[in-house]
């Protein structure tokens, strides 16, 4: 590896502290005191199905197959984010990469190296998730009780590529709205947060994505 990639890879993770710091503070405060006690606020009446699925009419399966589904209240944010071109690395490679060196991961935490399916572990902030599936160009995890931001979120982080160009497409949903995302200012927060630490990620892969 050359020194220039050296050096912009060191940088890279420079801003990944920062930002991560940043994000994560961006959710914290941002959070009513009743959220860190799991505590939710009355919600409209819903479908018992609404409740377990990604939107209305729409099954676990249905919605983890496709988290475009996942309309209305329940989808919370989709970002796409520019990996650079990499005309000898295929999605699937980097995807690899990312779960065989977890520490690549903006906000890894207590979680370990390499991750497997149905691993639980901790994220920064000792927020715990379960690693839901990797499949062969996405990698999705889920929030569990005692998460800052409520258990039932899921978020997939999905790797294309298109004329040799890479992009990172993170899609989050919950299973129905938590004490955060029924206020606004938290609901804001957390997405602005989400939004940076997704960054700080795929500013990491677009260095580390040279080695994959």
């Amino acid at each position: 590896m050359s020194s220039r990639v050296v050096r912009a890879f060191t940088r890279t993770v420079g801003r990944a502290a920062l930002s991560t710091l940043l994000g994560t503070a961006l959710i914290v405060t941002a959070l009513p005191p009743a959220a860190y006690a799991g505590a939710r606020p009355a919600a409209p009446t819903v479908q018992r199905s609404d409740q377990r699925s990604g939107g209305p009419g729409h099954t676990p399966d249905e919605c983890n197959a496709n988290p475009a589904s996942c309309h209305g209240s329940n989808q919370l944010y989709r970002y796409i984010y520019s990996l650079g071109i990499h005309p000898f690395t295929s999605a699937h490679d980097v995807r690899k990469q990312l779960t065989g060196n977890f520490w690549l991961f903006s906000v890894r935490g207590a979680c370990p190296t390499r991750i497997h399916a149905e691993d639980e572990c901790e994220l920064l902030g000792g927020n715990p998730v379960r690693v839901e599936a990797i499949e062969y160009y996405y990698l999705q995890i889920a929030t569990l009780p005692g998460h800052v931001l409520g258990d039932g979120l899921h978020i997939r982080f999905t790797f294309t590529r298109s004329l040799g160009f890479h992009y990172l497409m993170v899609t989050a949903w919950q299973n129905e709205p938590t004490a955060c995302t029924e206020k606004t200012l938290c609901n804001v927060a957390s997405r602005v947060g989400a939004w940076a630490l997704w960054r700080v990620l795929s500013e990491t892969l677009a260095i580390s994505a040279y080695l994959a």
